[in-house]
């Protein structure tokens, strides 16, 4: 695919917006790759992805930046635009299970998700030999359960230090405490094992067997200060019987999670989710 812009954007709906962002693009020769549009009319807001040739434009993205601002302030607009050619840094944290995290590694080694990966981090060492051998750094960062503040210190040094654009929690069984959520606000990605808001917490499967539900799945959200309530990028589920114990749940369910996860992160990466209150905008 060739180089593009993307300009992402969201703000009081009102008449003339789509045709002001076409007409600034147009008369500055630019080539419009992808668009779309939604109209909230319960919330009165707008949102708006637009994908442009970059070599159809006469601007550096910094230039573009600037030539655009005038438009944005005149409606008031919430906006960014990024370069195709400079993929998000994207840190991975896990626990022990493995599965989500390899998922996204193969991915990665695919080429399916365009980002950069500079490190994973663990509270535990188990999963050092299959990240290791996709040559990416590795960091077990031990937890005290009497005394979590200095392993959270540490993770903080390290994505600091690593420079994410984004966290992905693929299974990272701790609480990010409220510091960290705040400073990465909707950069934080996590999977949970439920189909939320329906059993929120620990042991989720364990929470849908005692009620009998006939279908299981998995949410991809944004992190929150409030646990697993965050927004909601994406959600799939599976079907279950009363024959299905939770530990066949559990095996079930890992499918659907690597899956939703995946998909997430890939738009998230594609600058495809806009963010308004606690709900989103996918433009899948």
């Amino acid at each position: 695919m060739d180089r593009r812009y993307r300009l992402v954007l969201s703000c009081p709906d009102r008449v003339g917006i789509v045709a002001m962002v076409s007409n600034f693009i147009s008369s500055h020769g630019g080539s419009i790759a992808d668009a779309n549009q939604h109209s909230d009319p319960t919330t009165g807001w707008f949102f708006m992805r637009v994908e442009i040739s970059a070599g159809s434009l006469p601007f550096t993205l910094e230039q573009l930046e600037e030539a655009f601002s005038p438009i944005a302030q005149s409606f008031n607009m919430s906006w960014q635009i990024s370069d195709s050619n400079k993929p998000k840094r994207v840190v991975l944290m896990a626990s022990r299970e493995a599965h989500c995290l390899a998922d996204l590694l193969y991915r990665y080694h695919e080429g399916e998700l365009d980002c950069e990966i500079p490190c994973v981090i663990s509270n535990h060492d188990d999963l050092r030999s299959m990240v290791e051998w996709h040559k990416i750094p590795y960091y077990h960062v031990p937890v005290d359960p009497a005394d979590k503040q200095p392993h959270f210190d540490r993770v903080s040094e390290l994505i600091r230090e690593h420079q994410a654009d984004v966290v992905v929690l693929a299974r990272y069984m701790q609480i990010l405490p409220a510091d960290i959520c705040a400073e990465y606000e909707r950069r934080v990605i996590n999977i949970h094992h439920s189909f939320l808001p329906s059993f929120a917490g620990a042991k989720p499967y364990h929470q849908a067997h005692e009620r009998g539900v006939k279908l299981i799945g998995a949410t991809c959200h944004y992190v929150t200060q409030e646990l697993d309530a965050g927004p909601i990028i994406d959600q799939d589920v599976i079907r279950i019987s009363h024959r299905d114990l939770p530990e066949e749940m559990v095996r079930l369910g890992r499918d659907v999670e690597k899956t939703v996860l995946s998909r997430g992160l890939r738009w998230h990466l594609e600058d495809k989710i806009l963010v308004q209150g606690n709900k989103t905008v996918v433009f899948n």
